[in-house]
Order: structure tokens, then C-alpha cells, then sequence
């Protein structure tokens, strides 16, 4: 039985460290202060140690630990001696952050690769897994910033723009108050309730379906820059105008899932319905309504993002003193680029978690579905 298994993330990694040595210092000669001899050995033997016992027959939640840190701890240490020196990379620090990056690599591989029996571990798993993915475009994003002197007004560093939302959480708490907490729910509500009545009424009168459904393609189809202006003419420049925006955004993919889903229900089961000589809405809600619930809340994942898009480039045409596309747009022509991303930061992190809540609520909802059931396993 062999006691080593090669990984060439690992391996790579190690030839990275080799390549690096002759390359050193990390940063110029004119750094201050420089990194010290003592924290370049450390920095090699958490890659060099991660990527040798990574290479042993260990189980799989101890080489993911091992692996997990000596890449952080070796990146943490590089970007901490960066900090300071913007520009004053050299190309040992650059290798020395791929070897880092390998060893996370190997680390989200021996993650994807593990089966646990509890249903807590491997929720655990499916929030780890993408959450060093994240970490890592940070780390990267970061170290090429800072490392390579890239201007804040082309594209600031990760802490930069952690910094800004810190200092700026009034701003933009009134900016997620006016965009997200108005426009965007109250226009998400209005454009799937409807997109869902309609539906049903679609489906119970064919020719509304055969009407609705080439329209619903074409307005699909609109240029969101064209539909905006003309909402906030209709409406005015408050969160009215987004809303409207939200509304069309979110109305026909709504409309559009669930007559797919309506229609989802096989003859079988129809038939056995009729059989017990069960009316149309007795059949609609306990049948073809279960069925069309995954489709139903594929509009719901769906429309959440687009909500999230409409309304903030609806503000672009014409808004009150405060929301994110109000924002984004002024502090971009002011040239704040770090409130810019703290603005789309904010707006992806919403996003992000207006998703996810959707997405429980599925499976707390289509716990019976083989889809779901099937991703439980």
C-alpha cells in the first residue's frame, strides 16, 4: 500500500518555491520597511510544508485543514509585507502568491471530494467551498493592486474599498434604504404577483396565452436604458419610477416559468385527477401547482437579480439625492472610484443574499422534489 499520493498542485507549488529563491527579495531595494529574512523562511515553509504532508496518505479533513493553512497563513504574510510598498513588488512575490494559490487549489479539491453523513457538515461544505473561491479572487485582486502599484482611480484594492464602506456606512445605509427596501421589493412584489396571476389566468383562457406569450418575448427584449427614462416621465424621479422599472423586469419571466410549470404536470396524473372528478382549481392547486414550483421559484432566483440591475440603472436617469445608482453614477464622475466598488460591493452583497433567502424558502417549500432532494444527498 503506497503511504504517498503526488498531487501536481502540490508539486507545483514546491517548483514555484524553488523559482522563487533565486528571485528574491520580494520587494526593492528602496522599500520601507523591507520584509524581513525571517518572515521570507516562514513564508516558504508554510507553502513547502502544506504542499510536502498534503502528499501523505492523511484523511481527508486534516489535509484539508493543513492545506487551508499554509496557503492563508503564506498569503496573509505576503500582502501584510506589501502593505506600505504599493509598487514595489518584485517577481519572488508574485510566485510565492501562485504557490499560494495552488495549494488553496488543491484544498477546494480534497473539500469537493469529501461525503459526510451529517446534514450541518455538508451545508459546511457548500458554504466553505465558495467561500475560499471568493477569498482567493480578493487575495489575488489585492496583491496585484498593491503589488504592481495599479491607480486607486483605475482599480482600488479590496481593502480599500472594505475601508470606505466601513467609513461610509450612513451613505450607505440611505442608499440601500432608497434602492433595495423601496424600489427594488416593492417592484419585485408587484412584478412576480402579477406575472403570477396572469399566469394563471393564461392558463385557464388559451387565447391570453397565445396572445400574452409572443408579447411577453417582446418586451423581454426591451433595452432597459430606453424603458427607464421613460418610467421616470411617467412617474417621476422617486423610487415610484424604479419600482415601474422593477415591475417590467420581473414580470414576464415570472409570467413566462409558470406556464412551463403549469404545463409540467404529466397526463397520468391529469387523468387520475379527472377520475375522481376533480374540478379545474382542484387540480391547479393540488396538482399542477406542486409541479410548477420549481419553476415558479427558478422566476423567483431570477427575478431577484434583475430587480437588483433595474432599479439601480433606472436611478441613472433621474433620481431623489440618495439611492446606489444615484450614487455610483456621481461618485464615478467625481472620480471616488473606491465608493463606486463599495456601492457595487453593497449591491452584490444584498443581491447575493436576496438569492439565497429565495432559495431556502425553495427548499423549505419543494422538500419533495427530486431536484432538491437530489442536491440533500
Amino acid at each position: 500500500m503506497r503511504s504517498f499520493h503526488f498531487s501536481w498542485q502540490g508539486i507545483l507549488a514546491l517548483l514555484l518555491c524553488l523559482a522563487a529563491i533565486p528571485a528574491l527579495p520580494l520587494l526593492a531595494a528602496d522599500a520601507a520597511p523591507p520584509v524581513s529574512s525571517g518572515t521570507i523562511f516562514v513564508i516558504f515553509i508554510l507553502i513547502a510544508a502544506a504542499a510536502a504532508l498534503s502528499f501523505m496518505r492523511l484523511s481527508a479533513d486534516l489535509s484539508a485543514a493543513t492545506l487551508f493553512f499554509g496557503a492563508h497563513a503564506a498569503a496573509w504574510l505576503l500582502l501584510a509585507g506589501i502593505s506600505g510598498n504599493e509598487g514595489k513588488a518584485q517577481l519572488s512575490f508574485f510566485i510565492l502568491i501562485a504557490a499560494s494559490w495552488l495549494l488553496a487549489w488543491r484544498c477546494v479539491s480534497v473539500l469537493s471530494s469529501m461525503r459526510l453523513h451529517s446534514v450541518a457538515g455538508n451545508y459546511t461544505l457548500r458554504l466553505l467551498i465558495p467561500a475560499i473561491f471568493g477569498i482567493w479572487i480578493l487575495i489575488i485582486w489585492e496583491a496585484v493592486t498593491r503589488g504592481a502599484g495599479v491607480s486607486l482611480v483605475l482599480l482600488p484594492p479590496p481593502s480599500a474599498i472594505g475601508s470606505r464602506i466601513a467609513n461610509s456606512i450612513p451613505t450607505l445605509w440611505i442608499d440601500v434604504r432608497q434602492t433595495i427596501l423601496t424600489a427594488v421589493l416593492i417592484g419585485y412584489i408587484i412584478g412576480c404577483a402579477s406575472g403570477f396571476i396572469v399566469a394563471i389566468l393564461a392558463d385557464r383562457f388559451a387565447f391570453l396565452r397565445r396572445g400574452l406569450l409572443p408579447i411577453g418575448n417582446f418586451v423581454s427584449a426591451l433595452p432597459i436604458i430606453g424603458v427607464a427614462p421613460i418610467m421616470v416621465m411617467w412617474f417621476g424621479f422617486d423610487w415610484q419610477s424604479k419600482a415601474a422599472v422593477v415591475v417590467i423586469m420581473t414580470f414576464f419571466p415570472m409570467l413566462v416559468n409558470t406556464v412551463t410549470g403549469l404545463a409540467a404536470a404529466g397526463n397520468m396524473e391529469r387523468d387520475l385527477m379527472r377520475t375522481y372528478a376533480s374540478s379545474y382549481w382542484q387540480t391547479l392547486f393540488k396538482l399542477r401547482l406542486p409541479a410548477a414550483a420549481p419553476f415558479i421559484f427558478n422566476a423567483l432566483k431570477i427575478n431577484s437579480t434583475l430587480a437588483m440591475i433595474g432599479a439601480i440603472v433606472a436611478e441613472f436617469f433621474g433620481t431623489p439625492m440618495s439611492g446606489m445608482g444615484f450614487r455610483i453614477s456621481t461618485e464615478n464622475g467625481r472620480l471616488n472610484l473606491d465608493m463606486v466598488w463599495a456601492e457595487i460591493a453593497v449591491a452584490a452583497i444584498a443581491g447575493s443574499v436576496f438569492y439565497g433567502i429565495v432559495a431556502i424558502v425553495e427548499r423549505m417549500v419543494t422538500f419533495w422534489h427530486p431536484s432538491i432532494r437530489g442536491g440533500q444527498t
